[in-house]
């Protein structure tokens, strides 16, 4: 059994009610294998967590960039909230070496799963929440997602163009954007993509990459700069 004692001294959180604690750590395979075990699993505090957190990252975003249009805002949203920066938290907090966990999902390696990590996180917010309200929760998210606002800011962040091309075309009517791969050049060990992205039947955005994948993002980065610039 967790050293519940010990778990909120290593994430320095003081819970008035520590069965929200146990219950944000405990992984469904765990009730699987203890039957006698008295809590839920942290699914449902993972739900309410995803909420909140959701809640606080739009608003502070909200007030951190006011340069910025809802196409973007909801770009970095998504950069934030995404299993993988929130894994990322989550592995800085060593929070997986908490969790109450199945034999044989610790045996392959559970405890540092990705979505084993996120939805850990995820549930501990729920927790905080539910245990000491919006406040103390935003905190301790504010907290954590420093780091990653930093890189917001300093422009080390890749985002998502192909979604913001997509969210641009819908707000403003516009036709979908298509992708096409115009050509793949080299050996299988090193090719290179061209991609076009097409809007109304024209070229307007084209991207090369080492894959399909980071061809069309090129490709819709280009691409979102233009018509940012025709409809601005």
């Amino acid at each position: 059994m967790v050293e519940l004692d010990h778990c909120q001294q290593a994430l320095n959180i003081s819970f008035k009610d520590k069965s929200l604690l146990l219950q944000a750590l405990s992984h469904s395979s765990y009730l699987n294998e203890n039957q006698d075990f008295s809590l839920p699993s942290n699914e449902r505090l993972e739900f309410i967590g995803d909420a909140v957190f959701g809640l606080v990252i739009a608003e502070r975003l909200y007030s951190e960039f006011p340069e910025f249009d809802e196409g973007w805002l909801t770009a970095i949203r998504a950069y934030l909230v995404c299993q993988d920066t929130l894994a990322e938290v989550a592995s800085s907090l060593k929070l997986g070496d908490w969790f109450l966990m199945g034999k044989g999902e610790d045996a392959s390696g559970g405890r540092r799963k990705q979505s084993n990590l996120a939805s850990g996180l995820e549930a501990l917010i729920g927790a905080i929440y539910l245990d000491q309200g919006l406040s103390r929760a935003r905190k301790f998210i504010f907290k954590q997602i420093e780091p990653f606002l930093e890189r917001v800011k300093r422009g080390k962040v890749s985002l998502n163009y192909k979604a913001l091309l997509q969210e641009f075309a819908q707000r403003e009517k516009m036709s979908l954007p298509v992708y096409h791969v115009a050509q793949v050049i080299g050996p299988d060990h090193d090719k290179r993509f061209t991609v076009e992205v097409m809007m109304d039947d024209k070229v307007i955005g084209v991207g090369t990459g080492k894959s399909k994948k980071a061809a069309e993002m090129e490709a819709s980065q280009l691409a979102l700069a233009k018509v940012r610039c025709n409809h601005g």
